[in-house]
This record gives structure tokens, C-alpha cells and sequence, in this order.
């Protein structure tokens, strides 16, 4: 499991496997976050799999199963919301971390600078650097 840090209530990390669930816990995180929909990729657990071993492992679970293509506004909308009904901290995941990464830029857009949002997600090894059009408008 890579865990990348973005803020003190959120860290985002490539998909987690099941046995990942209860290091997680054990890492202190309260809540997980999945960002990808069921079926992407072979092999990957379905939401349902995590959401039992979060339960079993004492955590909080939430689906928000996106691709990046049709990812919206709304969609970071729907992230700054479990964010603030979860318990934190909070992982999120998908593929390889980089679609929470920008579901929590774009929710964080018109809330924080965007020159801090594009150095955080680099400093977690994520280049958002195209999406600061986006970020601007969006704030």
C-alpha cells in the first residue's frame, strides 16, 4: 500500500488490496474512500469486498466510483461532502491515486490557491500542472 499524504485528513494511495484494509487501520486512518468503479481492471476487489473489510477492520467505507473522463464538478462536489460526513483521516484510492488526487483538487478550487492545490499534489508525486485552467475556473 502507498499511502501519499495530502493534507492531515486525507492521504490518497494506487488501489488497496482486502489485506490492505486492516493496515490501513493500524495506520490510524478512520474512513476509506473508493474512487474507482466496480470492473475497471481485472483482479481489482469490488466496492462491496473493501466496504466488508472496512466494516470488519472498525472503518467507515464510501463509494464514489468515477473515471476520468466524465469526472465533474459535481463529482468533486460529492468528495468535499464524504469528506466532511466521514470520520478522519480518510484514504481514498483508485487506479493509481491520481483521480482522488484530483477530486480533491477540484473540490479544494476557490477554497485554497491554486499554486498550493498543483505543490501539494506534486510534493504527494502527482502533476496536476494541467489541470490548473480547470482549478481556476472551478474556483
Amino acid at each position: 500500500m502507498q499511502v501519499r499524504p495530502l493534507t492531515d485528513g486525507l492521504s490518497v494511495s494506487p488501489q488497496i488490496a482486502l489485506e490492505d484494509v486492516a493496515a490501513a487501520s493500524s495506520q490510524g486512518f478512520r474512513s476509506l474512500m473508493s474512487n474507482r468503479p466496480d470492473g475497471e481492471e481485472s483482479g481489482q476487489p469490488t466496492a462491496a469486498e473493501v466496504e466488508a473489510a472496512a466494516r470488519a477492520a472498525g472503518l467507515e467505507f464510501r463509494w464514489l466510483p468515477v473515471t476520468m473522463p466524465t469526472l465533474s464538478q459535481k463529482d468533486a462536489h460529492s468528495f468535499a461532502a464524504a469528506l466532511d460526513e466521514l470520520p478522519g483521516p480518510t484514504l481514498a484510492f483508485c487506479r493509481t491515486g491520481t483521480r482522488s488526487t484530483v477530486l480533491w483538487a477540484l473540490s479544494q478550487a476557490g477554497r485554497r490557491p491554486t499554486d498550493e492545490i498543483v505543490s501539494t499534489a506534486a510534493a504527494a508525486g502527482y502533476d496536476l500542472e494541467g489541470l490548473r485552467p480547470r482549478l481556476d475556473l472551478a474556483g
